[in-house]
């Protein structure tokens, strides 16, 4: 079969894309038909070793697929060929990634795909689906009628952050970074979608939160917290959600944090229980089936292409080049 993989960390150059043995599945495993597979900032801290893991070289890249079962382990149930599906948190934990022809996966870790979802749909809203939930239910568990504000509302997390949390009940506010995003964000039904570059940004936000009595949910997806700015502007009891900034080091305003019974939290996928991005898959299909799950796709390349999109991503994740809206996605 076709790949791309790695045999040392590097810039996306050391990307290859060539042959690669056929995986051959084990009791518990299932082979799937790559449809689509899309790429993640993540992918690109492991391909780089920005965030060092054990990888087995060489190694196939990426954490996403969406594609059609061809062939079960003895143990799998409830699965059989021919089946659509689509996994998530793969090329890590000793797993090989997804950037192949054919991709060898544990059941434990696979779901339907919707009826209504493209292989390409799917995949893209694999990683940062599960990851929008957990933050917003399991760790923030958000609750109709609460005010959510989230950085970055076309990202790939920040859009399927705004889709949940109206799907739950909440006003949300989003940034954005120019007037087509921001039609995109009214799109998902967010209640409020500002201008990061105004001057008046956080000024507009307490003159539509502070009424309600602050945020209740502050989602950050920057990998430069502000936790003094958010802690001012929450509502008592409220919760601010961290998923990124590995090197951050912010302050934190232990007074106004803690007479507001302030809550911070967080957290990453890849400590997700399988039962718990189970759930969280769930309530992605289900979204989907009401039409309110609608994934973005910003770019497609061709599978052997990997390196072209590792360096989109790159240019947009590390160099705000802002030349991409929505997920990067590639197929065979």
């Amino acid at each position: 079969m076709k790949a791309a993989y790695i045999t040392q960390t590097g810039p996306p150059e050391v990307i290859q894309y060539g042959e690669f043995p056929d995986p051959k599945p084990g009791p518990t495993d299932v082979l799937v038909k790559m449809g689509a597979v899309s790429v993640n900032p993540i992918d690109t801290y492991i391909r780089s070793g920005a965030v060092a893991m054990p990888l087995k070289f060489p190694f196939i890249i990426g954490a996403d697929v969406a594609g059609t079962v061809l062939e079960c382990g003895a143990e799998v149930r409830d699965l059989k060929p021919g089946d659509r599906i689509w996994a998530t948190n793969q090329g890590s934990g000793g797993r090989q990634g997804t950037f192949a022809e054919r991709v060898l996966v544990d059941q434990r870790w696979l779901h339907p795909t919707a009826s209504s979802l493209s292989d390409s749909a799917a995949a893209a809203g694999a990683l940062v689906g599960i990851t929008a939930h957990l933050g917003l239910f399991l760790h923030a568990g958000l609750k109709p009628g609460e005010t959510l504000f989230v950085n970055g509302g076309t990202g790939g997390v920040g859009a399927a952050v705004i889709q949940f949390a109206k799907w739950a009940g909440a006003r949300v506010i989003a940034t954005v970074g120019s007037d087509e995003k921001k039609q995109l964000c009214e799109s998902w039904g967010a209640d409020l979608v500002l201008n990061y570059h105004s001057p008046a940004l956080d000024d507009d936000i307490r003159k539509y939160a502070q009424p309600l009595g602050g945020i209740d949910v502050w989602f950050e997806t920057q990998r430069e917290p502000t936790l003094e700015r958010s802690i001012a502007m929450m509502a008592t009891r409220g919760r601010i959600v961290l998923m990124a900034g590995r090197v951050a080091r912010p302050e934190l305003p232990v007074g106004p944090f803690y007479i507001k019974d302030v809550r911070l939290v967080g957290f990453t996928l890849f400590n997700a229980t399988p039962d718990e991005q189970r759930a969280s898959a769930k309530a992605i299909r289900a979204l989907a089936d009401r039409g309110g799950w609608r994934p973005r796709i910003g770019k497609t390349f061709p599978l052997a292409e990997a390196a072209a999109a590792h360096k989109l991503q790159e240019e947009n994740t590390l160099h705000k080049k802002g030349s991409l809206t929505g997920k990067i996605v590639l197929v065979p």
